[in-house]
């Protein structure tokens, strides 16, 4: 049983309200955040009345579903009427949107409760959270290391028991790495498969939402709450949305991957993976021989080359995006003389030191002259990439890969080396480039007991499937039932 399901089945028998669980966990927030320092806004009065609400409506009889009177978490970059949603800059440091996001919108009229909105790197521009204008989250399992980015501050508070389940955006890894590094399981679904209305973008075209949750069930009735075709959103896909929760009980007790293939990714197990990742990885292909799939390598020739194509399409993206805050509408606006003054005025105090990178690196490759050179280049890449996922579905159902190649890092080790800390999203970012489904699972530890992610990779639209995958591995093994010290050790 899931930690919603649990949860649920607790409140639907009155053994608790939601009142009472809402107020357990805003006392793990007081106690665990000066560690953790997950949350940028916690919106306890809004929690409580939401929760008072609940209860009410579950004693006249109505029943939402699973995730009735449940506290959730949102990464704050998602739209939060009335509620400050800042993208952890400081441009944005005292907006507050007139309107919710769809998947916000979706999660309320399913009756979930919003403990607050979590730390990112700012504008999600990042891969450890360390770029947030604000504050630096920190590692549940060794609160000197880096919770991965850029959803940091939602897979922390996952990990710290700090909300039942939280929302990200993953853009390159953003819901993956912070899944991996925090030892909680992360979904980014399909392109389009979920609205991206009231999300604050940073590269549209690869821009998604998803749930980061304790385990495969977990993620998946959050996925099946926030999924569906939304008009609001021009790249909504108009398709039925699966019973993932009930795709998982499907599956037969025994071997319950029988008749599977999958692929192993040969390019991801090459030069930098760390020693302890390759073997927790190669441990976790064993297992699912012995749930019964059947496992091959898989080449996927371009997958190397996803990483260089990313950071030419992503930041283009931005700068375009990014240029829509200027001082004039909303957000910070510098004093100045005249108004040219002002635009860089505003854009140079309100951008923090990533974010102008990445601007610039964007304008760059769209700027006459290179536009050829580097963007048309960096697409006809991305149409490769897609064509090799294309060729690997013809011969397995799904993919395997380590999620990261690396366990978290400490904060500051990769700050003043850029292509160091780039190099994080390297197995992640061909998925979003190809628009693909894929989640992040637990398959292991460090020798330092630090939490080791295994990424599967599915077909469009294929999210049961891998939540299938997942779910049968997670089932078959430990790692998910450990907790990180700050929750053993007794902070609340």
């Amino acid at each position: 049983m899931s930690l919603i399901q649990h949860l649920q089945h607790q409140l639907r028998q009155g053994a608790i309200t939601s009142v009472a669980l809402v107020e357990q966990y805003l006392e793990r927030i007081r106690q665990r955040e000066p560690q953790v320092r997950g949350y940028l806004t916690v919106t306890a009065e809004q929690a409580l009345a939401q929760a008072q609400a609940m209860d009410a409506r579950r004693a006249q009889g109505e029943d939402l579903g699973w995730l009735m009177g449940i506290p959730i978490a949102l990464k704050d970059n998602l739209c939060t009427q009335g509620i400050p949603t800042t993208c952890a800059s400081r441009i944005l440091a005292d907006y507050r949107p007139p309107y919710d996001a769809t998947v916000v919108v979706r999660l309320r009229q399913a009756g979930a409760v919003l403990l607050g909105k979590t730390n990112l790197d700012e504008f999600a521009m990042g891969s450890s959270t360390e770029h947030s204008a604000f504050q630096i989250t920190r590692n549940p399992w060794d609160v000197s290391r880096v919770p991965g980015g850029s959803s940091g501050g939602s897979g922390a508070v996952v990990a710290a028991q700090e909300c039942v389940v939280a929302l990200g955006s993953d853009t390159g890894g953003s819901i993956r790495l912070p899944a991996s590094f925090c030892g909680v399981v992360g979904v980014k679904p399909t392109y389009g498969r979920v609205s991206r209305y009231g999300l604050v973008a940073y590269a549209s075209s690869l821009d998604q939402i998803g749930p980061l949750a304790p385990t495969v069930a977990d993620a998946a009735i959050v996925l099946g709450m926030i999924a569906g075709h939304d008009p609001k959103d021009s790249t909504s896909i108009d398709a039925p949305v699966p019973d993932y929760l009930g795709a998982l009980a499907n599956l037969p007790t025994h071997q319950p991957l029988a008749g599977l293939s999958l692929g192993v990714i040969q390019e991801t197990l090459g030069e930098g993976l760390d020693p302890e990742v390759a073997q927790a990885f190669d441990q976790a292909v064993q297992q699912f021989i012995q749930l019964g799939a059947k496992v091959m390598p898989i080449s996927c020739p371009t997958f190397a080359t996803g990483l260089a194509a990313y950071y030419i399409l992503a930041p283009a993206e931005a700068s375009a995006n990014l240029a829509r805050y200027d001082g004039v509408r909303y957000g910070l606006r510098a004093p100045a003389a005249d108004v040219v003054t002002m635009y860089g005025k505003t854009r140079g105090q309100g951008f923090g030191r990533e974010v102008k990178r990445r601007i610039m690196l964007g304008t760059y490759t769209l700027s006459q002259g290179y536009y050829d050179a580097y963007y048309l280049q960096a697409q006809k890449v991305r149409t490769l990439i897609r064509r090799d996922f294309d060729q690997a579905f013809t011969q397995v159902q799904a993919l395997l890969c380590p999620t990261a190649p690396v366990p978290a890092f400490p904060i500051g080790s990769k700050e003043n080396d850029p292509l160091s800390m780039y190099l994080t999203d390297l197995m992640t970012i061909p998925v979003n480039l190809a628009g693909l489904p894929a989640l992040s699972v637990p398959c292991g530890f460090t020798s330092t007991g630090l939490p080791i992610g295994l990424q599967v990779i599915g077909p469009v639209l294929q999210e049961a499937l891998i939540l299938q995958i997942a779910h049968a591995y997670e089932q078959s093994t430990p790692w998910h039932k450990q907790v990180p010290p700050l929750v053993r050790d007794g902070h609340g």
